[in-house]
């Protein structure tokens, strides 16, 4: 059956499923078309005045060729994106269990103080004599962030955790080069459970990369750490908590380990929200660590705009950090924008123009002023409870690859629990989609096979976390059940339903091209 749009109902893969009606909506739950099967290309729904005279400065790469954008009034483009927005799913939609990415909630307090006028208007290229407020909250800032790690320093400048992994490790690369080892130095260690981002911004800036495996316990050892240090070694790449939501125990052990051999510790901080206000990573032996402010302090992951990554620096890198930073000059606040000269003099340069993350500072700040001390570590503690809640509630059904211990931040299960069953870690994920959840992580860390990471923050309740737990004991008992239909085939209810991953991946279609018109029966 075909709707009036020609395009199929109630039927096939690419309907909306059970729908069954001449629209192919279900209820307020709307079959949406493309912009380009809505809309017309030779029409607007903007006036624009045809442009006076000039002259092309683009050397002949001009478009040669109309645009080919659809025109739409603005309540077909409304309704376009509204209706988008309500088949995506977000932290303020429901639990957002997707381990070692801590999906917390944003609190709206924050969005207001990003809005402040002086605050949501300004621009990178004012003069630094009309945005000393904006100077004095990065101050502020980077005090808390170093007093909470237990650093000497901090830069601000990167914009999301990667950013900030390069940044920690462009800091210690110019550290080798001062000592005159840059040609000596060339490998990076990374556990196995480190996340994929570590290996990947070590290669990208010319480093070698040894791996550390884990140990039974889903730790790092050591003594194997230990093994593969050498006079070649810059430095070390280890996640604490890691990416199994286990703290690393042997955590000064090893980065004493590291130091001897005259190499520098770098944190990933992506798991941050387990420890504030509980370990100070400075204490710890940690030389570089990035933050992610959207994991701890709450603002926007994703779609929110800039990003933003801090790098905490100890006193044996601070000197190498990057410009530009804020310095207090005289009765006010300056920016250093000079690298090699003054306190930059040893600085590796800078990564980015401008500190166009403002407003991120901005809700960081707001969160931190709001919990204050003792609310930021109740935010851990009450972390580390919530995945603990969940790790108990699903113990007895689900398996867990290092045993039925306590975790941090993340409960990690892995698929041992279900061999036999025909049901997949991808059946099980594609399975909570139809019960209303954002399936957890899956897959990852590599050292679980078949990993389940779920990772509910501090943020949510009881009663919610009942909810979730009740959820998957009812999906772990159908699978168990041998209800295997429920998972193979799912989702069910989504708007269209179980995709070919593989061929999406490997085949994917990149160009909206016009559908074949569909021709009326012949009378």
């Amino acid at each position: 059956m075909l709707n009036r749009q020609g395009r199929p109902t109630g039927t096939g893969e690419a309907a909306t499923s059970g729908a069954g009606t001449f629209t192919g909506n279900r209820a307020l739950l709307q079959e949406e078309a493309l912009l380009f099967e809505t809309g017309r290309l030779d029409a607007t729904g903007v006036d624009i005045d045809e442009p006076a005279p000039f002259v092309s400065r683009l050397g002949g790469l001009e478009r040669k060729t109309p645009l080919a954008l659809p025109g739409l009034s603005e309540p077909e483009a409304m309704r376009h994106y509204v209706r988008l927005s309500q088949k995506n799913y977000g932290i303020d939609t429901g639990l957002f269990p997707l381990g070692s990415c801590t999906m917390k909630h944003n609190p709206r307090l924050n969005e207001k103080m990003a809005r402040l006028p002086g605050i949501g208007d300004i621009h990178p290229l004012q003069p630094v004599s009309t945005v000393q407020g904006a100077l004095a909250l990065m101050e502020m800032l980077g005090h808390w962030l170093t007093t909470l790690t237990g650093m000497a320093a901090v830069a601000l400048s990167p914009k999301a955790g990667a950013h900030g992994e390069l940044c920690g490790m462009m800091a210690i690369k110019a550290a080798i080069a001062a000592r005159g080892e840059a040609a000596q130095r060339t490998v990076v260690v990374v556990p196995d459970s480190a996340h994929g981002t570590n290996p990947a911004t070590a290669a990208l800036i010319g480093f070698t990369v040894r791996a550390v495996p884990a140990r039974e316990d889903g730790t790092v050892d050591p003594e194997a750490v230990k093994a593969v240090l050498g006079p070649d070694v810059a430095a070390i790449m280890l996640t604490n908590p890691n990416t199994c939501g286990l703290f690393e125990r042997d955590v000064v052990a090893i980065a004493d380990a590291v130091h001897a051999a005259g190499a520098y510790f770098y944190c990933d901080g992506a798991n941050f929200n387990a420890i504030v206000d509980k370990a100070r990573p400075g204490d710890l032996g940690v030389d570089a660590m990035h933050i992610n402010l959207h994991k701890t302090f709450s603002t926007p992951h994703g779609g929110g705009g800039p990003g933003a990554g801090p790098v905490v620096l100890s006193d044996r890198l601070a000197a190498f950090a990057p410009v530009p930073f804020v310095r207090r000059s005289g009765d006010g606040l300056a920016l250093v924008e000079v690298d090699g000269d003054g306190e930059a003099a040893q600085s590796f340069g800078r990564m980015t123009a401008f500190h166009g993350q403002m407003g991120m500072f901005v809700r960081a700040m707001s969160y931190m002023l709001s919990h204050g001390s003792d609310g930021l570590r109740q935010a851990s503690e009450d972390a580390v409870l919530n995945a603990n809640y969940v790790r108990a509630g699903l113990a007895d059904l689900m398996s867990q690859p290092f045993g039925d211990k306590p975790c941090m931040h993340e409960a990690l299960f892995d698929d041992t629990w279900l061999k036999g069953t025909g049901v997949t870690t991808l059946d099980f994920a594609k399975a909570m989609i139809d019960e209303g959840y954002h399936p957890m992580t899956v897959y990852f860390p590599l050292v679980a096979h078949g990993a389940m990471l779920v990772e509910p923050t501090e943020s949510e309740s009881k009663a919610s976390l009942d909810l979730f737990v009740a959820t998957l004991r009812d999906l772990a008992l159908a699978v168990k059940a041998g209800d295997t239909e429920r998972f193979t085939a799912a989702p069910r209810l989504a708007p269209r339903r179980r995709l070919d991953e593989t061929k999406a991946a490997r085949s994917p279609v990149l160009r909206w091209t016009p559908p074949e018109p569909i021709r009326d029966a012949a009378e």
